[in-house]
């Protein structure tokens, strides 16, 4: 099981860049494949973007695709989430999540941190 705790949210204004940080706890890390999603106001929550457990595979939604980037850093159990030329469509609550390959589900949620950008 990973425990997942997401900081770096803040508000910023249109055009801006945010870094999410996503700590994990947990023997089973740097062998899992992690996700970011959002949710805002009156929506039901997205998919954002994943990577594989080494790093070497991102994928994106079309939305964020160019201007977010998924990294991870497994030496020090963190998922990361790069976002420059923040939109005001981007605020919402930014989760990340681990995924369980038994499942092929996203499981494992952290509590989530706001991303708010104004216009």
């Amino acid at each position: 099981q990973v425990q997942l705790v997401e900081s770096g949210g803040g508000l910023v204004q249109a055009g801006g860049s945010l870094r999410l940080s996503c700590a994990a706890s947990g023997r089973t890390f740097s062998n899992t494949d992690m996700g970011w999603f959002r949710q805002a106001p009156g929506k039901e929550r997205e998919y954002v973007a994943a990577i594989n457990w080494n790093g070497a595979k991102t994928y994106y939604a079309e939305s964020v695709a160019g201007r977010f980037t998924i990294s991870r850093d497994n030496a020090k159990n963190t998922v990361y989430l790069q976002m420059n030329s923040l939109k005001p469509e981007d605020t919402a609550v930014y989760y990340c999540a681990a995924h369980n390959p038994v499942t092929d589900r996203y499981e494992s949620w952290g509590q989530g941190t706001q991303v708010t950008v104004s216009s």
